[in-house]
């Protein structure tokens, strides 16, 4: 992370294990992630969490 910036939330996309910085965080690395890839869903990396997000639905699964 670059000085100055802040995450509010990491997520794992749950095709291929990549770890990014959520939509609300600067920079939203993990939806960059889903526009290079196609992967549609992510999961956040808080523990015992099931929350998932789907790229494609726009809205959690």
């Amino acid at each position: 992370m670059l000085p100055g910036r802040t995450w509010t939330r990491l997520l794992v996309c749950l095709t291929c294990g990549g770890v990014a910085c959520s939509d609300d965080s600067q920079g939203g690395h993990a939806r960059a992630h889903y526009q290079e890839t196609d992967h549609p869903v992510a999961g956040t990396l808080e523990p015992r969490s099931t929350w998932r997000w789907c790229y494609v639905h726009r809205r959690t699964v």
